[in-house]
């Protein structure tokens, strides 16, 4: 992991950034999953705009945090309160540098704090691997969604996340 990785709560000033990263990360970064069909990413990107991102931030029931890579915004992540992860995206130029991990683990502490023990997630195929390293399990049936693969996994939180 990068030792210059911060991780910071997203505030209501970075709605669009975040989705951009997002955005970014699924044309770029997510391409296996999307096969670059046109359809599919207009769909999966259609509720990432900058007003999505500003009402995720207003919404107490969420954590959106960013994670900063030699003080450049380079991931997002949220999850909700409920134990629900429901994003985690990384510039694709930032792969592989510990920022989705720090992204992931803030989000455990936050929703262990919550009184959360088990997170939940629905994985692409892309995410699949990382998903696995940081011990998250397949749970059900692997089914389709708006043209993309999902992956139900989940994770128990150790009480000292």
């Amino acid at each position: 992991m990068d030792a210059s990785i911060q991780i910071c709560k997203a505030t209501p000033a970075d709605a669009g950034i975040i989705s951009r990263i997002v955005e970014r990360s699924i044309r770029v970064g997510c391409a296996l999953d999307h096969r670059n069909d046109p359809k599919v990413v207009a769909t999966w990107t259609r509720n990432k705009t900058t007003e999505h991102a500003a009402a995720w931030l207003s919404d107490p029931q969420l954590h959106l945090n960013i994670a900063l890579l030699e003080d450049k915004p380079v991931g997002v992540a949220m999850a909700a309160i409920r134990g629900q992860v429901a994003f985690c995206y990384v510039q694709p130029e930032w792969f592989r540098r510990g920022a989705g991990h720090a992204l992931i683990s803030d989000l455990e502490v936050w929703l262990h704090q919550q009184g959360v023990h088990l997170a939940r997630l629905n994985s692409t195929r892309s995410s699949e691997a990382f998903y696995r390293r940081l011990g998250y399990r397949v749970c059900a049936q692997t089914f389709t969604v708006a043209g993309l693969q999902a992956i139900p996994m989940h994770k128990v939180l150790p009480s000292c996340v």
